[in-house]
């Protein structure tokens, strides 16, 4: 019985893989353009009906379908959890007072000019502590967004900046998870990995900054100085205690990180710890911790940008992105399970002549992978599995797959509205996913830098631990990058090979 569904079994056709890929855009893209406003929780539900269907077609039961929906959720568990905590962590940092002092002397020590480009720094730095953009864009985040505002600075601006530095960092700090994802999908060491992303990351860095900077000095029409005046009072007014000791807690996430603490016991612990200073501070009790925990800080202080700073957090704040979450990664689930990648992109690899396309097409895939599967990880493990050989056989270091894999993945996961990564910092910082991406200058700079270098050879790091310079010069490595031992030795064989017959 079993064998009889197993031979019953087929893989979709590219035009039904595409298929319920293409209704979920159709219908999110026509979201954006007509300026509907809905959520994109049900567009994601409905595609999730529609590969269903096309998984049914080709064979696939109804419980099968169900089960890699589920399997899918069960490994996103985790980060539903932590995000529900990270909930709580806002709901604290606000009735503390330590979000609304980032942004009280963040107002009297950056100018309208320069604040773009140092708050850049300041969240890549921050996010290099911490491992995470999540958890900047929940602390420092929401401050610069209150702080951009007072300067009369795009909302979207202010957030694609933030994005950009949290999510430098999160890739070169060797505390996220993504980072050491891409490094064990491609079976290469940690280091190697970070150290392979400083040629194509730090300089897309350097070149957010240069045009973040290009912009503030250009000024804002907007900047009105007693906005920032009158927001300053109102958060003096307001709290019983304003000191720069608030600002100890985001200095507590930087000692928990350095002290490898597990994501999330390290939320809770933190949010507790803005309760603890909510007490000692602010004179909150312990029904208002419980409070502000569940359901955040509600504050009425008769500004309005104030009480948009303060009125965010608990965990009843993140239903929103969780339920987006849950369906998005169930239909990815579903995706998965029926072949539906495989069938788009399997033949892919037998075209590949060149380490540019080789790049390339790791790139799309990635890409592809968040897009459809609405999930990061996905996005990093796929790609790493399909085209691990590849590398080997073109004599290229597993760094350089590690490398490629978070140009692509870990900076597009943000730009999709509907993945788990955009519906977050969508939330989180409340500027539409879509509307911030225009301005998310090191996510764009990024891959595109990767692509045009490795295209006339510069950036490539081989398995041997040499690496081209920007300039095409082969630079001896300090020994080549981790890898399996037979990969290894496979992709030694295969760079002689190519050398040899470059030396003819």
């Amino acid at each position: 019985m079993t064998e009889e569904k197993t031979r019953a079994v087929r893989l979709p056709s590219k035009v039904e893989a595409l298929l319920p890929i293409v209704f979920l855009l159709a219908i999110m893209i026509s979201n954006y353009v007509f300026g509907w406003g809905n959520d994109p929780h049900i567009p994601v539900l409905l595609a999730c009906c529609v590969a269903m269907i096309v998984g049914k077609l080709c064979g696939y039961s109804y419980a099968d379908m169900l089960k890699g929906a589920l399997d899918a959720v069960s490994q996103s568990l985790e980060a539903i959890i932590i995000i529900l905590c990270v909930g709580c962590l806002i709901g604290s940092f606000e009735w503390s007072g330590t979000i609304p002092a980032v942004v009280f002397y963040g107002l009297k020590t950056l100018t309208p000019q320069l604040f773009l480009p140092i708050a850049c720094i300041l969240c890549a730095i921050v996010a290099i502590s911490l491992g995470s953009a999540w958890t900047v864009s929940a602390t420092l985040g929401i401050a610069f967004m209150a702080i951009g505002e007072t300067m009369g600075i795009n909302p979207a601006l202010t957030a694609g900046m933030i994005l950009s530095g949290a999510c430098c960092g999160d890739k070169f700090s060797p505390l996220s998870d993504s980072t050491n994802l891409a490094a064990a999908a491609a079976q290469t060491g940690l280091f190697d990995h970070v150290k392979a992303m400083v040629t194509t990351t730090f300089p897309s860095l350097v070149l957010a900054i240069i045009i973040y900077t290009i912009i503030g000095l250009q000024g804002s029409s907007g900047y009105d100085p007693q906005v920032a005046t009158d927001l300053s009072q109102a958060i003096v007014d307001h709290y019983a205690f304003m000191s720069p000791i608030l600002l100890l807690p985001i200095l507590l996430i930087v000692v928990v990180s350095v002290a490898k603490m597990p994501a999330l016991p390290a939320v809770i612990l933190i949010s507790l710890v803005g309760c603890v200073f909510a007490v000692v501070f602010q004179g909150a009790g312990l029904s208002d911790c419980i409070s502000m925990l569940h359901y955040g800080y509600s504050a009425e202080t008769g500004n309005e940008l104030c009480d948009t700073l303060l009125n965010k957090g608990g965990m009843d704040s993140m239903l929103w992105t969780n339920n987006l979450v849950i369906v998005a990664v169930a239909f990815g689930g579903i995706l998965q399970k029926i072949g539906a990648v495989e069938s788009v992109l399997g033949g892919l690899i037998k075209k590949v002549k060149t380490p540019f396309q080789l790049v390339l097409v790791t790139m799309v895939t990635s890409v592809f992978c968040i897009t459809t599967m609405c999930d990061q990880y996905i996005g990093l493990i796929i790609p790493a599995s399909m085209y691990k050989d590849k590398y080997d056989e073109m004599g290229l270091g597993r760094n350089m797959l590690s490398r490629t894999l978070e140009d692509s993945g870990t900076l597009w996961s943000p730009l999709v509205p509907w993945s788990s990564c955009g519906a977050y910092h969508t939330a989180t910082l409340g500027v539409p996913t879509l509307s911030y991406l225009p301005y998310c200058f090191m996510n764009i700079i990024n891959p595109i830098l990767a692509l045009v270098t490795v295209s006339y050879g510069a950036n490539l790091l081989y398995a041997d631990g040499s690496r081209t310079t920007i300039f095409r010069h082969l630079k001896k490595g300090n020994g080549p990058a981790g890898a399996p031992p037979e990969a290894h030795e496979k992709a030694m064989a295969a760079l002689a090979q190519i050398r040899a017959q470059q030396n003819k």
